[in-house]
C-alpha cells in the first residue's frame, strides 16, 4: 500500500476561501456541472428527506424501471453504485484476482490505477496517441493474465473519444474471457457523431462488457453520488453479489428519478457547455495556446509554462484548475466549463496569468 498514492480532489471552495482570505471563489477543477440541479430533483429531495429514518431501497425499484425504459434494456441488465467509481471496485472485486493483470491507458482517469493496485493486480499501461487513446496498442498489451481492460470513453483528463470503428474493431479483437469495462461518465456530452453507442454490445454473448455511466455530471447530482451500469444479466448477477446491500442512499435514488425524467434540464445542461466551451476554444487560441478538442464539460490545455505556477496564480485569484502534474502532463492544466459569468472571469485572469508567468 506505501506505493499507492491516495487520490487528490480539487480544493473545496469554502477552503481556498479561508486559506486564501478571498469572498469570491470559483471551482472548475472537478468537472461538475456549474448549474443547480432541476426544480424537480429539489423537490424530490425535499418530499423524500422526511424518510430518511428508513434504510434506502437496496434494489433501487423505481429508479430501475425508469432506467430500464430510457435505455431500452431489461432491469436485470442494470447495476447500480455509490456513483460510478464504485462500478470500478466492484468489477476489479468480482473478476480480478492478486496477480492478475489489468490494462489501462496512460494517462487516464486515475482511479483505474489506484483501484487495480489496491487489489493487487499487475497494470500493463499504454501511452495515449496524439491526446487519444491507442486502441490496437491495448489490444497488444493483453495477455493470457488479463482480466480487465478499462476504457474511458470520452477520456479523463484529455476529453477525447474512441470512435465507433474503433471501438467496433477493439470489440471484434479482444479475448472473449477479457471483461472490458467501458466508463461513460460524460456520454451526454459526447453522443452523436461518430461517438459509440454501445449498449447493444451487451447483448453479445461472445463478450464480457460493463458500461459505467452517472448523474454526477450533466444532471448535477455530483454531491449525492449516483451511478449505474449496464452489463449483461450473468455479469450484472456478479456485481450485485459483491454490491453493499445499501449503496445508494435513498435522496439519490429519488433525485436521480427526477433528474432522468426532466429532458428539458439536460439538453439546457448540455447547451450551455457546448456553447461556452467554444469560448475557451477561442481564449486558447488567442494566446496560441494547444488544447485538445473534448467531448466532455472540461477543457485539457498546454499552457506551455510551470503549471503550477500557473494555477497558484489563478488561485490566489480566486479560481481553482487541476494542474495535471499528477497525470504527468507537465505544464497542462485542466478546465472545468463553468457558467457564463464563472467563465469569463476565468478568461480574464487566465489571460492574466499567461502574461506574467514565462515560457518553459
Amino acid at each position: 500500500m506505501n506505493d499507492i498514492d491516495p487520490y487528490k480532489p480539487g480544493k473545496p471552495i469554502e477552503e481556498v476561501k479561508r486559506e486564501r482570505g478571498l469572498k469570491d471563489v470559483i471551482k472548475l477543477a472537478s468537472n461538475e456541472n456549474p448549474m443547480q440541479p432541476s426544480k424537480r430533483v429539489i423537490e424530490a429531495i425535499v418530499e423524500a428527506a422526511k424518510d430518511i429514518n428508513r434504510y434506502p431501497d437496496g434494489g433501487c425499484f423505481y429508479l430501475r424501471k425508469a432506467l430500464s425504459k430510457h435505455l431500452s434494456v431489461k432491469e436485470s441488465n442494470l447495476i447500480f453504485g455509490n456513483g460510478s467509481d464504485e462500478l470500478i471496485l466492484l468489477a476489479l472485486h468480482a473478476f480480478v484476482d492478486p496477480g492478475d493483470e489489468v490494462v489501462v491507458a496512460d494517462p487516464t482517469f486515475l482511479i483505474y490505477h489506484i483501484a487495480s493496485m489496491v487489489k493487487g493486480a499487475k497494470l500493463r499501461t499504454v501511452p495515449l496517441k496524439n491526446y487519444k487513446y491507442n486502441m490496437d496498442g491495448m489490444l497488444k498489451a493483453i495477455t493470457d493474465r488479463t482480466k480487465v481492460v478499462f476504457i474511458a470513453n470520452p477520456d479523463n483528463p484529455t476529453g477525447s473519444y474512441v470512435t465507433k470503428e474503433e471501438m467496433g474493431s477493439f470489440i471484434d479483437e479482444v479475448p472473449p474471457d477479457v471483461l472490458v469495462f467501458i466508463d461513460e461518465a460524460y456520454y451526454e456530452f459526447a453522443r452523436g457523431g461518430d461517438y459509440p453507442e454501445t449498449i447493444n454490445l451487451i447483448k453479445r454473448k461472445d463478450r464480457n462488457i460493463i458500461i459505467a455511466r452517472t448523474f454526477s455530471k450533466v444532471y448535477s447530482l455530483a454531491g449525492l453520488r449516483v451511478g449505474y451500469g449496464i452489463a449483461s444479466e450473468d455479469i450484472a448477477l456478479v456485481l450485485n453479489k459483491v454490491r453493499e446491500p445499501f449503496n445508494v442512499n435513498s435522496l439519490a435514488q429519488v433525485a436521480a428519478l427526477a433528474a432522468l425524467n426532466d429532458k428539458e434540464y439536460m439538453e439546457k445542461s448540455v447547451a450551455l457547455v457546448n456553447k461556452e466551451k467554444e469560448k475557451f476554444y477561442e481564449l486558447f487560441t488567442s494566446l496560441s495556446l494547444k488544447y485538445v478538442p473534448s467531448r466532455t464539460n472540461f477543457v485539457l490545455v498546454d499552457t506551455e509554462r510551470d503549471s503550477v505556477k500557473i494555477s497558484e496564480y489563478l488561485l490566489s485569484r480566486g479560481i481553482i484548475v487541476r494542474e495535471m502534474s499528477a497525470w504527468r502532463l507537465k505544464g497542462f492544466v485542466r478546465v472545468t466549463i463553468g457558467t457564463p459569468e464563472e467563465n469569463q472571469k476565468f478568461f480574464k485572469v487566465f489571460t492574466e496569468a499567461v502574461k506574467d508567468t514565462a515560457k518553459n
